[in-house]
């Protein structure tokens, strides 16, 4: 059994490569530039874009059984091409915001992003597993540079509290759902294990430095003049929505522990596992 894996050089994709391996898994690698790939032996790496069916030759799906979705833009000529050639499982990674459970859901950047990659394959066929984690742990790496410069960090909502995932949990929790047939037709809302504010995941990242990381609450008014520059509008507004709600109503932890079981890893571990990433 042969498993291609899109997206595999991004933050959950190489981990979930590397746990495949561990578990014996024939792994094959999606990915526009093989040359780039630099992912461990043992790894079948092949040229492709998801959105370009003229890539998606049978170097691509020969001998493939199951698929991990990454949720790029024109992912449904992948699908499409995937099922021709005889795949017939998909394991998807979509995101908490295409379950709608908040008003602010309804039309976010996220939510109609994901819900049309879901539906890419959903629509496809009825031989899938979709993954729906909620914030990764992975967007506070936005606050790199101002903590390798020894800027401070200027954000609003710092009383806010989130459930960051780590990117590990997710790559184990697709690996469990591509290695066994026990989540078929399952839709899995995962988070990280612990609601924690704004202000204390700057707290966790400094505890794994070593030192203070000077901090500041400013306006969200603020936070727009300053970003928006880098900041397409509408995931800004999907942005100051999901911090706003957050601070009435913190992020329900919705564990992955179901799925892989073990417990999520906390931001404390994900902030260690990400320490260079904040030491330049």
């Amino acid at each position: 059994m042969t498993i291609l894996v899109t997206g595999a050089t991004g933050a959950v994709g190489r981990h979930l490569v590397a746990t495949l391996l561990e578990r014996g898994a024939d792994v094959r690698a999606l990915t526009r530039k093989p040359e780039d790939a630099a992912l461990p032996d043992g790894v079948e790496v092949v040229a492709g874009d998801l959105a370009d069916a003229s890539t998606l030759g049978p170097e691509v799906f020969g001998g493939v059984d199951r698929v991990f979705v990454f949720p790029a833009h024109g992912v449904e000529a992948f699908v499409d091409a995937a099922v021709a050639a005889g795949v017939h499982r998909f394991t998807v990674l979509s995101s908490l915001a295409a379950a709608r459970e908040f008003p602010r859901d309804n039309g976010s950047a996220s939510q109609l992003h994901h819900s049309a990659v879901e539906a890419a394959v959903t629509e496809r066929t009825d031989a899938w597993t979709i993954l729906r984690p909620g914030t990764f742990a992975n967007n506070l790496l936005s606050w790199s540079w101002q903590i390798r410069s020894g800027a401070p960090i200027r954000a609003p909502y710092l009383a806010s509290a989130q459930a960051p995932i780590h990117e590990y949990d997710v790559a184990e929790a697709a690996a469990e759902t591509l290695l066994t047939d026990d989540h078929l037709g399952e839709v899995i809302a995962m988070t990280g294990p612990e609601a924690i504010t704004r202000g204390g995941q700057v707290a966790a990242i400094a505890g794994a430095l070593d030192r203070d990381v000077p901090l500041i609450e400013i306006t969200p008014e603020e936070f727009r003049a300053e970003t928006e520059q880098f900041i397409p509008e509408p995931v800004m507004k999907m942005l100051l929505d999901y911090w706003s709600d957050t601070l009435t109503t913190p992020d329900q932890p919705r564990p992955v522990t179901p799925v892989t079981g073990r417990p999520g890893r906390s931001l404390a571990q994900w902030a260690t596992d990400h320490q260079a990433d904040f030491m330049g």
